[in-house]
């Protein structure tokens, strides 16, 4: 049975699930869809073509599935699609796709999004994702599992953060981070590895050490930043080096933070 407060709008349309609580003010679009045990808490907008998985809780003031911020926006159908078990916390939000970024924003499971952070057109973010208070994921990023962007940081357009990846508070990051990278300083710069989500994931200590090893390669190596990831895929079968192997050459292309720069 859901318990929806008097005050709350639900346009006619909107598919609501199993147990759910829509407190005061909140107001829910025609075209959204709202899983089993979803919890709104007050004065909460859900609008536009927006899902959001079982169990989910959004507190006051977030605004989820609104139109992007974008001027080249000129209101094609494009959806917002928010996991199970999140946690948004107040004044967050989150807005739809664009024609040009593949049409659709979308959040993983079991993330934490903390007060007034901002999650921008087509970004694609994992699941177990933490974005502190204030910081704001711009347009087209994509955050893999288990990344942590820190209080008021701010991660550029187009910008791929790797699984495991933890960004320190105050900090701008313009290009790509390594999984399990640890990046830090105004202006980013790759100053280590994430080793305390890694030990708290329970990774071996051969693989954190085989992580150590390649960290130092990548960063004191012969030859280009790509010619020594590849060199070191060939040298280490750690399944943790290999995943940032693949992390670069796969988009060789493209600008990676690298160590101390």
């Amino acid at each position: 049975m859901n318990t929806i407060h008097p005050s709350a709008i639900i346009e006619d349309g909107a598919k609501i699930g199993e147990g759910c609580e829509i407190g005061p003010f909140c107001i829910v679009g025609a075209e959204v869809v709202l899983g089993d045990r979803v919890v709104l808490k007050s004065h909460v907008v859900v609008t536009g073509d927006t899902e959001i998985g079982d169990d989910t809780v959004v507190f006051s003031f977030s605004v989820l599935g609104e139109i992007p911020q974008d001027l080249k926006f000129k209101g094609e159908k494009c959806r917002t699609v928010i996991g199970k078990r999140n946690r948004i916390r107040e004044h967050v939000t989150v807005n739809a796709g664009t024609e040009g970024g593949g049409g659709i924003t979308r959040i993983g499971d079991d993330g934490l999004f903390m007060a007034g952070c901002h999650i921008a057109h087509d970004a694609q973010i994992g699941d177990r994702v933490i974005v502190v208070n204030s910081a704001a994921v711009a347009g087209h990023c994509v955050l893999e599992d288990d990344v942590i962007i820190g209080g008021l940081s701010g991660i550029h357009q187009w910008v791929r953060i790797g699984r495991g990846a933890i960004i320190g508070a105050v900090t701008m990051v313009t290009n790509d981070v390594i999984p399990y990278g640890l990046v830090q300083a105004s202006r980013g710069e790759l100053d280590g590895l994430n080793l305390v989500g890694l030990k708290r994931r329970g990774v071996s200590r051969a693989d954190i050490t085989a992580l150590r090893a390649a960290f130092q390669m990548l960063a004191q190596g012969e030859g280009t930043f790509s010619e020594r990831a590849r060199r070191l895929g060939e040298e280490n079968d750690s399944e943790y080096v290999q995943e940032i192997v693949a992390f670069i050459t796969g988009q060789s292309d493209r600008h990676f933070l690298t160590p101390g720069g």
